[in-house]
């Protein structure tokens, strides 16, 4: 086995050094001709391109999977026709404008894109090819349940509007299902309805989104993760919940809580606390005494926005977790990564309300992802992850113009087949040809 992997990795390094090859002499090709000539030459290889670009796997160093836990209820007015709570809270209004020109948000931090919608397929294949850049395996949706009642429905289209996305890129995804929301607000007890309702969330799961290859599994079972469970905690419960459904499921709960679920068990996964590394540490030492099998959190700090955005009364219940910088989240990943965790979850990429979010901001740049860069060994840094924004940038700014999204979508297709030399010089030319 080690000796297959070892060829594997092998067969990945030739083939980034004759992609690196084959680049340089394009770009040295290109400096002998006109913009006219290149521009035109660009279109004629777009054109040309029959057969699809395949999904290529990134060489990493580290062995150790690492996922990204996956906000997916952002919402805005300009492709959705609202602004989405998450934006906004009780008191902030992204229609205005602040002196630095940024939009006033509910957040503490300002995504380096601006406030998006999770419906947007532009901004799904900004985040999915920096994720893929920055060596991250695959994504934990949050997600709240089938019925349309608040914004459950909404956040259920933004999850699978995500799926082509996500199988298209070559990343594995799993479903992070929050139990709280089957409590019915005139009944604080667990009820039939309440039971019902989980049953025939996890039915809908199963049959949504079990289906796809890239559906995250462990020894060949499908995962599914509970935020708790919180709400529905008695065993009895969850197996008159199994019993209701065509598949035995598989759950990972929050530390410390799979005995709620009973034998439907299979592990649990740490969260952020107040405490930072002490309880880390200690759940660490706790699961690997009991022998659960875990999985770790890594996270780039905590500065939620809840006081200041009118959802909590006061600060009684506030705690923070410096970033220092990227010095949090070096100190979780290197936490998680000395334990016999089956996998790290990153947490999160954009809860932009509770500051932990490491997707690329106006405050730390592309800090917390060139971090992971390191800790997962891709060859790849900055220069690389300002791929993706180049082509996000030009999505937007010639949304209008299907001939230039053709070049646009050529380039989509080279950057997740790491072709990354060829489609930053597609997106160069355009650029040059095309800008003001």
């Amino acid at each position: 086995m080690k000796i297959k992997l070892q060829f594997l990795s092998l067969l990945m390094l030739v083939f980034f050094i004759t992609n690196c090859a084959n680049d340089k002499q394009e770009q040295n090709s290109d400096q002998t001709k006109s913009i006219e000539e290149r521009i035109n030459e660009v279109y004629a290889e777009a054109e040309a391109e029959t057969a699809p670009m395949m999904s290529v796997q990134v060489a990493k160093k580290n062995t150790k999977k690492v996922y990204v836990h996956y906000m997916p209820w952002f919402y805005s007015k300009e492709h959705d026709g609202f602004w989405g709570q998450q934006w906004t809270m009780t008191n902030r209004n992204p229609d205005l404008f602040n002196q630095d020109g940024t939009r006033q948000i509910a957040s503490h931090y300002y995504p380096l894109i601006g406030p998006y919608s999770s419906n947007d397929s532009d901004l799904q294949e900004y985040h999915l090819l920096l994720m893929k850049l920055s060596g991250i395996d695959g994504v934990i949706f949050d997600w709240y349940g089938s019925r349309n009642v608040h914004d459950f429905e909404n956040i259920k289209k933004s999850t699978e509007s995500f799926i082509s996305e996500v199988e298209e890129v070559g990343l594995k995804f799993s479903i992070m299902y929050e139990d709280k929301t089957t409590q019915y607000l005139t009944d604080r007890r667990v009820s039939s309805g309440s039971i019902a309702a989980a049953t025939a969330d996890l039915q809908y799961i199963s049959k949504r989104y079990f289906p796809s290859k890239n559906y995250l599994t462990a020894n060949n079972k499908k995962l599914v993760f509970l935020f708790g469970p919180n709400y529905i905690d008695d065993p009895a419960d969850w197996d008159l919940i199994a019993s209701g459904l065509s598949f035995k499921p598989t759950f990972m709960t929050l530390w410390k809580a799979s005995d709620r679920v009973g034998d439907t068990a299979y592990g649990e996964f740490s969260w952020i606390d107040r405490n930072h590394l002490e309880t880390l540490n200690g759940y660490y030492e706790y699961a690997k005494l009991k022998n659960i099998v875990t999985i770790g959190g890594a996270y780039p700090g905590f500065n939620d926005y809840y006081f200041e955005g009118g959802w909590r009364p006061d600060t009684s219940q506030d705690w923070t977790i410096d970033q220092n910088g990227t010095q949090t989240l070096e100190q979780t990943l290197a936490l998680s990564n000395s334990y016999p965790v089956e996998f790290i979850q990153l947490i999160t990429w954009n809860d932009f309300g509770e500051g932990t979010m490491i997707e690329p901001t106006k405050e730390f740049g592309y800090s917390s992802l060139e971090t992971i860069q390191e800790f997962t060994g891709v060859p790849y840094g900055k220069s690389e992850l300002e791929i993706p924004y180049k082509l996000y940038q030009l999505r937007k700014k010639y949304q209008d113009s299907p001939r230039i999204q053709r070049l646009l979508d050529y380039a989509y297709r080279s950057i997740y087949a790491l072709k990354l030399s060829k489609a930053d010089r597609v997106l160069t030319i355009i650029e040059e040809y095309y800008g003001d």
